[in-house]
């Protein structure tokens, strides 16, 4: 009856299946497969645990007891704004969470983007070669003897 009454934590899960060596004491010697889950922290939940590192949200911030920490140089964090994090005046805890949020985005996209670079052929070069080398249809040919050229007048 105690577990209809806790409340329940929904979220995304990953779970990775293995094949595993079998209990030596077991009468069967074939592999066993292992079925384990864990709950994943999306994006945003990580972005916003992030931005409010060091200092709380706004309206959290302005109560009673954030002024007088403010005054006093304790940085007070964390999305209820009820975590001591240390010494330091809103302005510095502002760079602080600054810092954050510019590590945990490089590591978004560095999460997204591919750890090898792409790899392509390269482009021929037209500066490499002249167009009188180049080679020449078929049925052209290249006079001997150059004609003279006639003046436009």
């Amino acid at each position: 009856m105690a577990l209809l009454g806790a409340p329940a934590v929904a979220g995304p899960v990953i779970c990775t299946t293995t094949m595993e060596a079998p209990d030596p004491s077991a009468d069967s010697r074939s592999p066993v497969q292992v079925t384990t889950c864990e709950s994943v922290e999306t994006t945003r939940e990580l972005v916003n645990r992030r931005f409010f590192t060091w200092r709380a949200p706004y309206a959290r911030g302005i109560d009673m007891v954030h002024q007088f920490t403010d005054l006093l140089g304790i940085a007070v964090g964390g999305a209820e704004g009820n975590r001591l994090m240390g010494f330091g005046f809103p302005d510095q805890a502002v760079i602080w969470d600054a810092s954050a949020i510019g590590n945990t985005v490089e590591a978004l996209i560095e999460e997204q983007s591919p750890a090898r670079p792409w790899r392509t052929m390269d482009l021929p070069n037209g500066f490499d070669s002249s167009l009188a080398m180049e080679d020449q249809p078929k049925g052209f040919e290249i006079p001997a003897e150059p004609t003279p050229l006639q003046p436009l007048w």
